[in-house]
Order: structure tokens, then sequence, then C-alpha cells
């Protein structure tokens, strides 16, 4: 009971001093419950059978990353532990001083880590049910679900999975917390303040050395992810640049451990100036004990920037291509003149009859199972396009193929050119509101609009490059690649399509028919049940062994991307934030210990005439050098990981990108910068005289 009592009394005079590791602990817990509750808010919600499973697969990745995530929190917890035991050496001393056992020590810690346990997921699920129905409002949206059935909800579900990964975190801090009670020395425990950490390297010309082929590597690794891009084909292949980065940020940190302070002590004007040495060198009597950390802080901020920035690109990039790509409310394509190219298409998996029945039109075929396109389209287009094993991508490029061909090895150079005729592509242009084209009878027009496709072909056209095509020979029109598209996305996956004179083409080489129209009904329900019809026909077309048209209409890339993009929101949001507040906390908690230590320090110098503004001064310069030193690093990692980011979001543009960017910088002022202020502020009143 005395040691209950004992444990409480420490925690409520923890709390002021150690308010970051508390508000950790419950925005932890809030966050884990709020990301594992929204399944139970989206049942509340009236969604499309779609969207449904859209939600279910998303909720089957967050749990998965919830696993992840409660190891990130549990080595938070674990790491935070070890500070503020060795902030209270001193009193663990006099403990044992007094007489007291180590197992009675392990006690006390294991009552306050239990108090503390109970108060972080009472305080932290009350806070996390409150925002999850915001967030459910937030998701609501998303989906553009009907919230006249929402309704406050508690998910039992989330709420147990957080006690018990919780739990098992706390478990292992008690653990821990033992383990060092019985490992410590009693002089150790009461002379900790008093000592400061030796620094272990002393030469130089070493760190010097480290420190430039760390650089080399890691610039090495820069190189490898934004121009060796497409050599990165296998998972050995990106781990390798990744570990460079990661290994070579650790020896970066190691080697500017033995040089921060001797670079400045040669600015001898800096160096004495003020306090700068006495911050200096307590700065430096901790770092090598903190380069793994740091190391480790940074590359957390690094994921955090990437994350989020390229997260909210995606998203917003998608949402906005639904307006700019989908221009129509549905679109079908079918396979014309299969049996031209049977080996191909039977490798592909279409069987016989398929093959035997591809000289139906998109209509046709329609029309075949009693679907009357004129009934449910108020307006419509055909068109057609075209192939030849005479036009292929090693065609296109001419004299430029070899010089390409070693500059992006993994692309199809065998793949036949999707050609079209002007007036065809024209008509689409005209139905889909975009730019159209011309030209005259010996020239010929890419477009395209995969930036990757387009700076590739840009090479070609730049150097003029003629095609032979149906006897005749084209030449381009323009030195690069217009925007264009045919086929209906919310990405841009148009790698070209080449237009060419009506005149030229010849019909034994059609092999595919769009049919592209708009809908009579603009309702939502009865465009479902339109598209509910024609799954049904597709389903009885291949029971007949037809292959009915494949389509894409806005509503179901509307509800595939709203999905997508809410995955990757989520996701990159859960990971990003509990980055941030993982590593922002561990270098809160780390200056809090240090300034419990230093108190002594400072208190020589009040004794020797130093004023509290210089004090205060240098107390802000020192937490400030440890939060800005693995973020200086982790932004120029993350400039080259944005550029990788880029290539990998090229499919669904980067337009968004800036924006983006700043909302991911505006975020981590908030959280990094709150948590760098809220240290200094509880750092200064610790250091005070009371």
């Amino acid at each position: 009971m005395m040691l209950c009592k004992l444990s409480y009394k420490n925690i409520k005079k923890s709390i002021k001093d150690y308010a970051i590791y508390f508000f950790t602990l419950i925005l932890g817990v809030a966050i884990f419950y709020v990301f594992n509750a929204l399944d139970s808010q989206t049942v509340m919600m009236d969604v499309s059978s779609s969207t449904e499973e859209i939600i279910d697969l998303m909720m089957t990745l967050l749990s998965g990353v919830s696993v992840f995530v409660s190891f990130i929190l549990g080595f938070l917890i674990i790491y935070a532990s070890r500070f503020l035991m060795k902030r209270r050496n001193k009193e663990f001393g006099i403990y044992l001083t007094l007489g007291m056992s180590k197992r009675k020590i392990s006690l006390i810690l294991f009552f306050e880590t239990l108090f503390i346990g109970i108060i972080s997921l009472l305080v932290g699920l009350g806070f996390g049910v409150l925002l999850s129905q915001v967030m459910s409002l937030v998701v609501a949206n998303m989906f553009e679900a009907n919230l006249t059935k929402f309704a406050f909800v508690f998910s039992s579900a989330a709420c147990i999975k957080t006690i018990i990964y919780f739990s098992i975190m706390y478990l292992f801090v008690m653990i821990f917390n033992t383990y060092s009670v019985r490992k410590c020395k009693l002089i150790d425990l009461l002379n900790g303040a008093k000592t400061s950490e030796k620094i272990k390297l002393k030469n130089s010309y070493l760190c010097i050395i480290i420190f430039l082929i760390s650089c080399i590597v890691l610039g090495r690794a820069y190189y490898i992810v934004t121009h060796d891009f497409l050599t990165l084909q296998e998972v050995t292949d990106i781990l390798k640049p990744i570990i460079m980065g990661a290994v070579s940020t650790f020896f970066i940190f190691w080697s500017l451990s033995g040089l921060i302070l001797r670079i400045v002590q040669s600015l001898k004007k800096y160096y004495y100036k003020g306090l700068n040495s006495f911050t200096l060198r307590q700065f430096s009597s901790k770092i090598n004990t903190t380069v793994f950390s740091t190391t480790i802080i940074c590359l957390m901020l690094f994921i955090t920037i990437c994350l989020l920035s390229a997260c909210l690109t995606m998203k917003n990039s998608m949402n906005a291509n639904i307006k700019e790509l989908a221009k129509a409310d549905a679109m079908f394509t079918v396979n014309m003149n299969m049996n031209k190219y049977y080996d191909k298409y039977r490798n592909y998996g279409y069987n016989d009859s398929q093959i035997k029945n591809s000289h139906y039109t998109a209509k046709e075929m329609f029309e075949l199972f009693d679907f009357d396109i004129t009934s449910y389209f108020k307006d419509y287009i055909e068109v057609n396009t075209y192939a030849t094993e005479n036009l292929t991508l090693n065609h296109t490029l001419g004299s430029k193929l070899d010089s390409i061909r070693t500059q992006f090895p993994f692309l199809a150079y065998d793949t036949m050119e999707t050609i079209m005729k002007i007036s065809d592509y024209n008509r689409v242009a005209k139905f889909y509101g975009i730019k159209e084209y011309s030209l005259s009878n010996d020239e010929y027009i890419i477009v395209a609009d995969f930036k990757s496709m387009v700076d590739v072909r840009n090479i070609a056209l730049k150097n003029r490059e003629a095609i032979n095509l149906f006897r005749h020979t084209l030449k381009p029109k323009y030195d690069s690649c217009q925007d264009g598209f045919l086929e209906m996305s919310s990405q841009h996956i148009n790698t070209g399509i080449i237009l060419v004179p009506d005149y030229i083409v010849e019909d034994e080489y059609l092999v595919q028919n769009h049919l592209i129209g708009n809908y009579k009904t603009t309702n939502k329900d009865e465009i479902t049940k339109i598209e509910n019809n024609i799954n049904k026909i597709e389903k009885e077309a291949k029971a007949n062994k037809y292959l009915l048209p494949s389509g894409s209409t806005k509503l179901s890339i509307k509800e595939a991307t709203t999905g997508l993009s809410a995955m990757v929101t989520f996701i990159g949001l859960y990971l990003g934030v509990i980055f941030l507040i993982s590593s922002a906390a561990i270098l809160g908690l780390k200056e809090l210990s240090e300034s419990s230590d230093n108190k002594e320090r400072f208190k020589i110098l009040r004794k020797i005439g130093t004023d509290e503004k210089m004090i205060d001064k240098a107390l802000f310069r020192q937490i400030a050098i440890s939060f800005m030193l693995p973020l200086i690093l982790a932004l120029i990692h993350s400039i080259f990981g944005i550029m990788f980011a880029v290539k990998i979001l090229e499919v669904f543009g980067t337009d968004e990108l800036l924006p983006s960017i700043i909302a991911t910088a505006i975020f981590i002022v908030i959280i990094y910068g709150g948590y760098f202020l809220i240290t200094y502020s509880c750092s200064k009143n610790m250091i005070q005289e009371k």
C-alpha cells in the first residue's frame, strides 16, 4: 500500500515536467483507436456494395498497418522509459541509501507504469471516441455516403484491440524497468547527473574521412533513385539504395559528433561569444549516445515527409483526374479481328469461340444480347484503332532506338503501336471537349499523357524521325508529343497513340472498336441499374463464349478512385502522424532528461553572474540544435525521396505536388514545432530556481 501511494505521488509530481510523455501516450492511444474504429463508423452509412468492398479492403490494410504502428509506439514507450529512468537516477540512489531493496524499487516502477497505462488508456480512448466521430464525417464525405442514418458509435472491437496492444507495450516497459533497476549500481545512480559522457571519437581526420565517404555513398543512393530509376526492377534493387542511405545517415551523424565541437572551437569569435561554448559542450557531452537515436529520428522524419507528400499528391491528383480524364459517362472497347493474331490472343487466355466471334463491334455485341444502346444513351460515338507488326515502338524511335534502349532497357520495344485515324480522334476530342488536331497527307502526330513515355518519344520526335506505315512515309508534324487520350481513367495511362491521315489506313488492320456515350439520366440509382444490367450481360456473354466489350464508366472510375485515394490518405496519415509524434516525442523526452541532469550546471552559471536571458537563450539553442540536426538531413533526403516518388506517381499526375508539399510542411511545423516549443517551455521550467 505504501509503495502504491509513493508511486501515485511520483506520477503526480512528474506530470508537469513530463507532460510530453503523457500527452504522447494519450495521443498514441487516441490515434490507434480512431483508425481501427473506421469500420464501425461506416456501418451506419448508406454506401454502395462496391464501396463496401473498398472499405473492407481498406480496414484489412489498416489492421496490418496497426501491427507495424504498435511496434513503433512500443519502441517509443520503451525508449522514453529509458530517459525517464536516467532522469531519476539520484532518486533511486537515495532509495537504496535509505535501505530500500531493488525489488521494492521495481515494484514502485511497476505501479507507476500500471497507473500511467490506465490513465493514458482511459483518457486516450475517451479522446479517440470523440475524434472518431469527426473522422467518420470525413469518411462519409470522401465516399459520398448518405449520412441520414449516421449515429454516435462506440467501437468495442477497436477499444478491445487498443487495450490489448497497449497492455502488451506496457508489459514490455515493466520488464525493461525491472531489468534496468536490477543492473544499476549505487555509485552510478548518485553521480550519474554529474558526469558528462566522454566524446569517444577524437581523431578529426578519421571523422572527416568517414564524413566524406558517407556523403559519397549517400550521393550514389540519391543518383540510383532519381537517375537509375528504371533499373529498380526487383525488391533487392530497391533495398540497395535504402540500406545505403540509412547506413550513410548513421555515419554522417557519427562523424559529425566528433567534428561539430572542433569546427566551432576553430571559430573563436563565435565560440567564446555569450554562452556558445557552454551550449556546444553541453550538446557534445551527450551526442555520442544519441547518434543511433538521431539517425532513427532523421529516417522517421524523412519517411513522414515523403509519405505525406506522396499520399496527398496521389489523392488530390486522382480526384482532379476524374474531371480531366473521365469526360463521358461510359466507354466500351471490344477486340476485333483477333484471328489475325490467333496465337497471341490464345496466350492471353481467350478461347476459340471468342476469337471466332471477334468481328462484332461494341454496339453489335450489345444488340446480340438485346441491350439497345439508344434506349439508355442520349448520344454516343463509335471509333476504331488499328495496329500492325510493321509499326512497333522500335520503328517509331528510328535512329534513336539504340541510344534510348541503352538508357531505358526495360521498355517493351516490340509492342505494336496504337494507330488511329485523325478524323476518329477528332470525333473523340470533340465529344470529350479536348483539343482537336489537323494533319497534312504526309504527317503524323503522337498524342500521349504518360510522362515517362512522353520523354522517351520526344527524343525521337525532336530528331524528326519518319515512320513507314501502309506503304506511306510520314514525318512528325510536331517535335514533341501532344496532350491527349482515348481511354477514360483516373490516371495518365496513354503511352502513345499515332494519329495518321484517314486515307492511308487499311481496315484489315482494325484491332479495337470503341463506343463512347453519355446516359440519358443523371440519377445515380438509375445509372447503377443500367451498369448492373451490363454486368449481367457480361456474365451471359462469357457463358455463351462471346467477348463482351470491356467497359469503364465514370461512376465505376469515381468509386474506384475514391476508394484508392481514401486508402492511401488514411494509411499515409496513420503512419505519418505516428512517425512524426514518435520522433518529436523521443527528442523532447531526451532534452527534458538532459535539462534535468544539467540543473546543477545552470545553477553554477547563475552563481557566476549569468543573467536569465542568456541562460534561456543557451537552453533554446541547445534544444534547437537537437531538433534541427535530424530535420535538416531529413529534408535533404526528402528532396530526392520525393523525386523518386514523382516517378511512381506520374501515372496519377503530379500537378498537385506543390500544394501537397506545402500542406506537409505546415503539418510538420505544427506538430514538430509544437513539440519543440513544449520541450523548451518544460525544460525552462525545470532548470529555474525554485
